[in-house]
């Protein structure tokens, strides 16, 4: 009778804390049953909010290549659009008007340079001049010298070794006139490269760039004297045009031409696709891989594909319409390829498809699917986790 009082007490004590914690009027929270798996199929509860996460997308039909060349490969520069700088004269650089990443036009000014080398070759140029004058007059005097000779020749007042001498000394003045022209002409070509004349009174020289492009490369900055006129110190891209070079199986090179088409794709820009022009293939095979080179003209005037980035040169070979499913929509194991294929609402099967063609966002598939069948392409590793 003892123990009868005291379980009727804890069971009235229950009943008051149940009254306590749940709101007069109010109905009690049942949280949904967890999802169950039972062999290849997994089941939600259809109130469960985590179909709220899982996305599906359609099975379609669609045209796929019968054969496709896929090649791995990156961007990289046209050799022959690369321009480098290098100062044309030994100075002290006043100013540096480009850095890289900026575009540049043809003609426009790099760099500024001080240099001791203008007034040098002013005074080469009119010493030059001076000694063009001198020379002049020296070869006009040697010819009549030489005129005279002859005719006193003529009339046997001389002997010839005199003429011979007179001929000797004309023939020394003209090399004279000569050199001193061939210098004159150098001092002239150089200032004119150089964009001054044999007036101007600054020794700034602006340094122009040769193309239009990108500053890809730098090194120089203002305040340091440079005595080396040899080593570039800028580098000048035009980006407006590139190259994809590829690696390309020796087994599929034959299906390649020259200036046919090929599809290029890049992980950069994952949901577009390029065009490019095949413009040199390789006459020898790498022995190490087996694979020979092949680049493609890739026009590039947004400026978005920048060198070194990878890309994938892609080329088919006739078409066959085939199931394609999103590729998000596939889960790859160590042994097969999986789906999930939306039976019913909360309900969904784990089936087996064979993967023959894929590219950046399909996959053509094989297996016990059908067009308009509905497969999981948000939430795969969710329903994978029963």
């Amino acid at each position: 009778m003892k123990w009868s009082l005291i379980l009727i007490a804890v069971a009235i004590l229950q009943l008051n804390a149940c009254s306590q914690s749940t709101p007069k009027g109010a109905v009690a929270f049942v949280s949904p049953k967890a999802a169950v798996r039972t062999g290849n199929i997994v089941k939600f509860d259809t109130e469960s909010p985590q179909l709220s996460r899982i996305q599906c997308a359609s099975v379609e039909y669609a045209k796929v290549p019968v054969d496709e060349i896929s090649a791995p490969g990156k961007v990289e520069m046209i050799s022959s659009r690369v321009s480098h700088v290098a100062l044309p004269v030994s100075g002290k650089v006043r100013r540096v008007l480009a850095v890289v990443g900026d575009s540049v036009v043809q003609g426009q000014t790099l760099v500024v340079v001080e240099s001791p080398e203008i007034s040098e070759t002013q005074s080469a140029l009119r010493q030059s001049e001076a000694n063009i004058a001198q020379a002049k007059a020296q070869v006009a005097k040697a010819e009549a010298d030489f005129s005279r000779a002859q005719d006193l020749f003529a009339n046997k007042a001389i002997a010839q070794k005199e003429v011979l001498a007179a001929e000797t000394i004309l023939q020394q003045h003209r090399a004279e006139l000569d050199e001193a022209t061939a210098s004159r002409d150098e001092a002239l070509r150089k200032l004119t490269l150089l964009g001054l004349t044999r007036d101007d009174v600054n020794q700034l020289v602006d340094v122009r760039s040769p193309t239009a492009g990108k500053v890809i490369d730098l090194s120089i900055v203002a305040g340091e004297y440079r005595n080396d006129t040899s080593t570039p110190v800028m580098t000048i891209a035009d980006l407006s045009t590139v190259l994809v070079t590829a690696d390309v199986p020796e087994t599929s090179i034959r299906f390649i031409r020259l200036g046919e088409q090929v599809s290029i794709s890049l992980p950069a820009f994952p949901d577009r696709e390029f065009r490019g022009t095949v413009n040199r293939i390789a006459d020898l095979v790498d022995p190490q891989t087996r694979t020979i080179k092949v680049k493609a003209v890739l026009e590039n005037s947004s400026g978005q594909l920048r060198p070194e980035m990878f890309a994938t040169i892609r080329h088919s070979q006739g078409f066959q319409v085939a199931l394609v499913v999103p590729k998000s929509a596939l889960f790859q194991q160590q042994d097969r390829t999986t789906v999930f294929l939306e039976r019913s609402h909360g309900e969904f099967e784990e089936i087996t498809v064979t993967v023959f063609w894929q590219d950046n966002t399909r996959a053509a598939v094989q297996g016990a699917l059908h067009r308009g069948d509905h497969v999981v392409v948000d939430g795969v590793a969710q329903l994978r986790a029963y």
